[in-house]
């Protein structure tokens, strides 16, 4: 049994399989309807547990996708719906619960602390399908997308992100330290990512680049990442955020700048891109999310001991 919970936590041995079974299953799907299963159900009679504490479209439909062509099922649980960490019944109890009736558990929270606390107790598979400090099945779906696209390693291409240092950020920074590819973050003063995040970089002796002008981050960048700038439960002064960020809008003059990029986004999309770059042929946004199903089956079958 293993966990999926932040990417810098797991072997980059083990990330490096996990995106070669998914190459190899969106390989062998191309003939198959959506609900058709994989070539020997490799998780038959298995079921995944989905709870959502924040809204979710992609991981929600990505996930269901996923454990139904492995051969598996799901059962969605919405945390209102429980007695989660509330009233007479703990995080513990709720963990004893889930790993009686469940083979895996994918929570999409709004606590780190709660993960931390399901680690303790639960018995079965636990993936972060996002949490305020890392989105990992995102960001390692996007490194599968980035070298589908590129047709190269991502350790030979200048990874580029603008925008607010976040979770998906954090995840992607993770991922610069597994992969060794080379990270500028374009992102307003205050709004660098966290000390103990940059300490951790240091830690393991590898460097990102800073950037407070979005013309020098983009220099040379093979691929352009964004996220959303004003978060759904961003509680900040939307006004000054949003003043703060301007500069940092990605449009097609920011884009001439690195000419042979590509530009990704998790989405949802806010007021951070242009319409033009958005739907335009250097944007990748469809492809990206669609990538999500084919790596989380193969995180499935790591979490499950069936990576081969």
């Amino acid at each position: 049994m293993k966990h999926f919970i932040n990417l810098k936590d797991i072997k980059t041995s083990d990330l490096k399989k996990i995106l070669k079974d998914a190459k190899k299953r969106k390989f062998k799907r191309k003939n198959l309807s959506t609900l058709d299963v994989d070539k020997g159900a490799p998780l038959k009679g298995k079921i995944l547990i989905q709870m959502f504490e924040k809204s979710s479209l992609r991981t929600r439909l990505s996930f269901y996708l996923a454990i139904r062509q492995l051969g598996g099922g799901t059962i969605t649980l919405r945390s209102n719906e429980l007695h989660l960490g509330k009233g007479s019944e703990s995080i513990a109890d709720t963990a004893k619960i889930l790993s009686t009736y469940g083979d895996g558990f994918m929570l999409r929270t709004d606590s780190d602390e709660k993960i931390k606390e399901f680690v303790k107790y639960i018995k079965i598979p636990l993936i972060n399908g996002l949490s305020p400090s890392s989105h990992p099945t995102q960001v390692l779906s996007d490194v599968f997308t980035v070298e589908e696209i590129k047709k190269k390693p991502i350790s030979k291409l200048n990874i580029c992100w603008i925008g607010d240092s976040n979770n998906v950020l954090n995840s992607l920074i993770a991922a610069s330290v597994k992969f060794s590819f080379k990270l500028n973050v374009g992102c307003p003063k205050r709004y660098e990512p966290k000390k103990a995040i940059l300490e951790w970089i240091k830690k393991n002796k590898k460097t990102i680049n800073i950037y407070y002008d979005p013309k020098k981050a983009v220099k040379n960048a093979d691929v352009i990442f964004s996220d959303k700038v004003i978060s759904l439960n961003d509680k900040v002064n939307i006004k000054k955020k949003t003043k703060d960020f301007k500069k940092f809008y990605i449009d097609s003059k920011l884009l001439k700048l690195a000419p042979n990029s590509i530009f990704l986004h998790c989405l949802p999309r806010g007021n951070e891109v242009s319409e033009k770059v958005f739907l335009g042929e250097k944007s990748h946004v469809w492809q990206q999310a669609l990538n999500r199903v084919h790596v989380q089956k193969s995180i499935l079958m790591y979490c499950f001991d069936k990576l081969r």
